[in-house]
C-alpha cells in the first residue's frame, strides 16, 4: 500500500477560497475558508493565501506532520505545464500570473496548478460518483460553469490548457429578442447569470412565492430563493428553471453524444437546487441525447460536495511526491 504524506490543497474560486491540509490520498485534516472580495481582485486573494498557507503548515508541524507539496484548483483556464494563469472570467487581475512560481517561491514546496473543474472532476472520479468507471464527466454550475472529462481512466487535458470547457459552448439564447440568437452557456445558466437576470426584472407578481421571498424587491433575489419559489409552485420560477434545464441539457447532450460517459456528476451551488432543477434537466437530457445512449449513463449530484476541489488538489499534490 502506498504511503500517505501531508500535503496542502487550495481552492481559488470566483466566490469562495479554501485552504486545506490533508493527506496525499485526498483525506482532509484541517480547512480554512473565506469569501472572495471581488473589489480587491487577485491581489486580495493572494494576500489571504499568504497568511492561510503558513497557518496550515505551522499547525501541521505542531501535530507532527510535514507538508510536502501544494495542489491548487484555480477558477479559470491555466497552462498546466508552467502553472501560469491564462484568464479568470470572474475576478480581475489574474491574467498572466505565474501562480505556481508565486507559491513555490514563498512557501518552498513543489506546487501543481489545475483548473478547478479539472481538480474537482479528478476528485469525484477517484473518490466520488466516478469510482469504478472508465469514462466520466464532471460539471459544476456555480458562479461560473466548468467541466472535466475522464477518458479511459485518465483526466483529459487537451493540449495542456484544459478541455471540456462546457461553460463556453454556444447555445440558443432564450432571453434575446432576436430570433436565432446564441450565447455562451455560462452567460445564461451560471449562478451569477441567473441572479443578474432575475434582479433586472421590472416587477414581480404580487403575493407570488418569489415576490414574498424577495420581500417585493427583485434586487434581493438569489438562486436559493428561485429554487424555493419553484418548490412552492411559483409559475415564473418554474419557467425560469425549465429554460435553464433545457439549455444545460442541450450542451450536456452534445457531450454525451460525443464521449458517452458512464456517469455524469453535477456540482456547484446551482446544482444544490435539487429536484426542481435535476428532474427537468434529466428529462431534457434524455430527450436530446443520441438514441442508443439513452438510459446508459447516470446523472447525479457529486458526492464530495464543497470539498470536491480541495480533495482533487490534495490528490494532485500527492502525485508530486516521489
Amino acid at each position: 500500500m502506498a504511503a500517505t504524506h501531508s500535503v496542502l490543497g487550495l481552492e481559488i474560486g470566483g466566490t469562495k477560497l479554501q485552504a486545506t491540509e490533508g493527506l496525499s490520498d485526498g483525506s482532509i485534516v484541517r480547512v480554512l475558508r473565506a469569501s472572495v472580495d471581488r473589489s480587491r481582485g487577485a491581489e486580495g486573494i493572494l494576500e489571504w493565501f499568504s497568511h492561510s498557507v503558513p497557518d496550515l503548515v505551522a499547525h501541521a508541524r505542531k501535530e507532527g506532520r510535514e507538508p510536502k507539496a501544494i495542489g491548487i484548483g484555480f477558477g479559470g483556464p491555466v497552462e498546466a505545464a508552467t502553472g501560469r494563469v491564462l484568464v479568470s472570467h470572474q475576478i480581475q487581475g489574474w491574467e498572466g500570473v505565474e501562480l505556481k512560481s508565486w507559491f513555490e517561491e514563498r512557501h518552498g514546496l513543489p506546487t501543481v496548478i489545475e483548473n478547478d473543474a479539472n481538480a474537482a472532476g479528478w476528485a469525484e472520479y477517484c473518490k466520488g460518483l466516478g469510482r469504478g468507471t472508465k469514462n466520466f464527466f464532471y460539471m459544476n454550475i456555480g458562479s461560473g460553469i466548468g467541466g472535466a472529462l475522464v477518458v479511459d481512466g485518465k483526466l483529459y487535458n487537451g493540449q495542456g490548457r484544459g478541455a471540456a470547457e462546457i461553460g463556453h459552448v454556444w447555445v440558443p439564447d432564450w432571453t434575446a429578442s432576436v430570433p436565432g440568437a446564441s450565447e455562451k452557456l455560462e452567460n445564461l445558466c451560471s449562478g451569477w447569470a441567473i441572479e443578474r437576470r432575475l434582479r433586472a426584472l421590472p416587477s414581480l407578481v404580487a403575493d407570488a412565492p418569489l415576490h414574498q421571498l424577495a420581500l417585493g424587491d427583485a434586487r434581493h433575489i438569489t438562486c436559493a430563493m428561485l429554487a424555493e419559489a419553484a418548490r412552492a409552485g411559483d409559475a415564473y420560477a418554474l419557467s425560469e428553471l425549465r429554460h435553464v434545464a433545457d439549455t444545460v441539457a442541450l450542451a450536456m447532450a452534445n457531450l454525451v453524444t460525443l464521449f458517452h460517459p458512464e456517469r455524469i456528476a453535477l456540482g456547484g451551488g446551482v446544482a444544490l437546487m435539487g429536484d426542481v432543477l435535476l428532474v427537468p434537466l434529466h428529462e431534457a437530457l434524455e430527450t436530446r441525447a443520441f438514441g442508443p445512449y439513452r438510459g446508459m449513463y447516470l446523472l447525479a449530484p457529486c458526492e464530495l460536495e464543497e470539498d470536491v476541489v480541495t480533495t482533487g488538489a490534495l490528490l494532485m499534490a500527492g502525485a508530486l511526491i516521489p
